[in-house]
Parts: structure tokens; C-alpha cells; sequence
């Protein structure tokens, strides 16, 4: 049978908009952004293919239709999310679902994860897909992993995680044949090499090389990728060079597939890993064990503690 009913989501964020009269208020109320509310109302109008509410100065009006759909949903609607309350308030204690940026999840996070397990064996912790502008309004995940720096997420729990830490990488061979013609004795002489960069961080390399003492006019980029594992491959391919966080590429450091030409020099940028939830949430059993983990966990990070040393 096909269903024709939309999303519980959408439905949550027109109800609480149409009572409240407030796209702010309802955001407020479900924990979400505004932008998210905005969205979810959009895509229920796309699905019933006709305007349910205008937005004027003094607040919100429901047409004819979004009327209708107001009295026939708001009660059904509540007793469904009185009972799932009631279902899941026990079961929901020691479950939590998390989002993550890939790259870290598979180069830091995982990998740790046993000693997690090792100290809470009674959470249960499962992984949503990750989206880069998460905004907390479906009902997964419980707290996401972002990367970008506080201010991006304002209402918002945010904990510096680990990432700030960065390191250039190259081909070894390129090492080599640079540190033979006397090239790279500073870093200003890689202003001269193919500068490779991730496009959701394209500021890096004009911030390392200011932190790094290097004067310059304009940093020259090369080419751009979207995924942080391509861009090591295209590195260890010597398309060119990059800056990355160390804790994602030390894995391809020690096995020798890139080289660091100035491995012991610290530098850290605004932007990092965060862990994101709405602070309705900080509550929330599992996420509190989790928060406190994997806040110890990456304090004792090697490369964290020896940027704090530097410092």
C-alpha cells in the first residue's frame, strides 16, 4: 500500500509553528534552527503541493488547507509522541546514536572505541549518516561530531574535541628530493609547491603558513577535493602537498606513505572537531558517559599534548 502521510518530523515542525505562531519559538521548543524548522514546513508544502501557512509581520496565518491540517493532526500527533516517551524513556538511557565525520571516525574515533566499550559494556552506541549541516531535526542522531569552530553551532553544546593540530604532508620521495636542493630548510619555500586542499577548509593553508611566521602576499591553491581521503591518496600520488590534521593522517606517517617536512613544528588553527548536541540534551546518560570518554581520550592524544607543551 502506498502511504501518503508525511514525515513525523515535518508534521512536528508545523504543528509546534502553527500553536506557537513562531518559526523561532518552535526551533526553540524542538531543538532545532530555525533553518531546520523553515525546511521541514517547505517540504511538507512540496508534498502536499499547496501553501499551508504565510509568514507576515505579525506572525504566522494557516490557510485554508494547513487549517485542516492542523485540527486533524495536532492530537494524534501528541498521543503518538506521549507513547513513544513512555516506550523509550528506559530503553533510551543506555542507547546513543552518534554522527561523524567519516575520515575521523575511521582514522581516530574507531580505533578507540574498545576502550569505551571496555569501560561502559551497558551503552549501546550506534552511528547515523553523517551530514555536514546537521541541525538535530530528525530524531537521530543524539549528538554529532562536526568540524568547524564554536560559533557555527550558537544554542548548541559544542566540546573542542581534537583537530586543530596540523602538519604538511608530501610525497617522501618529493621530501627528499627537496631537503637535496636545499628548498625547504623554512617554510616559505613551499610557497612554491602545488598547494592541494580540502574544500570545506580552504583558509587552511593561508592560516598555517601566518601561524608558521611566513610572510606573504596570497597563498596560490591548487587543486581542490571534498573528501579528506582523497586527498592523502593524491598526496601519496605527489600531485602536490597538503595540511591536514595530524590525527587523521598518522596512520599514513608511520607507515612511511607521506612524509612531514617539518614534523616537529606546532601549529594549531581555529578550526577542530566538536562535539555537537542541543543542550536540552547534556542530560542524557549515554551522551554524558560519552562526552566525558572522549574528552579524556583525545586530552591525551599525543599530538594534543604536545601542542599544549609548545604552547
Amino acid at each position: 500500500m502506498r502511504l501518503h502521510s508525511p514525515s513525523m518530523s515535518e508534521l512536528h515542525a508545523f504543528i509546534t509553528a502553527a500553536r506557537l505562531g513562531s518559526f523561532t519559538q518552535a526551533a526553540q521548543t524542538l531543538c532545532v534552527t530555525q533553518g531546520a524548522i523553515s525546511r521541514a514546513i517547505a517540504r511538507l508544502e512540496a508534498h502536499f503541493g499547496q501553501p499551508l501557512m504565510h509568514r507576515n509581520a505579525h506572525g504566522l496565518t494557516l490557510t485554508e488547507m494547513g487549517q485542516r491540517l492542523y485540527d486533524g493532526a495536532q492530537a494524534p500527533l501528541q498521543a503518538i509522541e506521549t507513547l513513544s516517551t513512555e516506550l523509550r524513556a528506559d530503553d533510551r538511557r543506555l542507547r546513543l546514536t552518534l554522527s561523524t565525520v567519516p575520515t575521523l571516525a575511521s582514522a581516530w574515533l574507531v580505533p578507540h572505541l574498545p576502550d569505551f566499550h571496555r569501560r561502559h559494556p551497558d551503552i549501546q552506541l550506534s552511528f547515523a549518516a553523517y551530514r555536514r549541516n546537521e541541525d538535530f531535526s530528525g530524531a537521530t542522531p543524539d549528538a554529532s561530531i562536526l568540524s568547524g569552530t564554536p560559533e557555527q553551532w550558537p544554542g548548541w553544546d559544542a566540546d573542542y574535541v581534537i583537530g586543530r593540530e596540523m602538519v604538511v604532508i608530501c610525497h617522501p620521495d618529493r621530501l627528499a628530493l627537496r631537503q637535496t636542493q636545499g628548498l625547504w630548510s623554512t617554510p616559505h619555500g613551499l610557497l612554491g609547491e602545488p598547494l592541494l586542499y580540502h574544500t570545506n577548509g580552504m583558509g587552511n593553508w593561508a592560516q598555517w603558513f601566518t601561524a608558521a611566521g611566513v610572510p606573504r602576499d596570497a597563498v596560490t591553491l591548487s587543486n581542490g577535493f571534498d573528501q579528506v581521503s582523497i586527498l592523502i591518496r593524491a598526496v601519496m600520488a605527489d600531485m602536490g602537498i597538503a595540511v591536514l590534521q595530524r590525527c587523521l593522517v598518522r596512520d599514513e606517517l608511520q607507515a612511511g606513505r607521506v612524509a612531514a617536512p617539518f614534523p616537529d613544528l606546532p601549529i594549531r588553527l581555529s578550526r577542530g572537531y566538536h562535539l555537537c548536541a542541543p543542550t536540552q540534551r547534556r542530560d542524557h546518560y549515554a551522551l554524558a558517559c560519552f562526552r566525558q570518554w572522549l574528552l579524556q581520550t583525545a586530552s591525551a592524544d599525543p599530538d594534543v599534548v604536545a601542542a599544549g607543551q609548545a604552547e
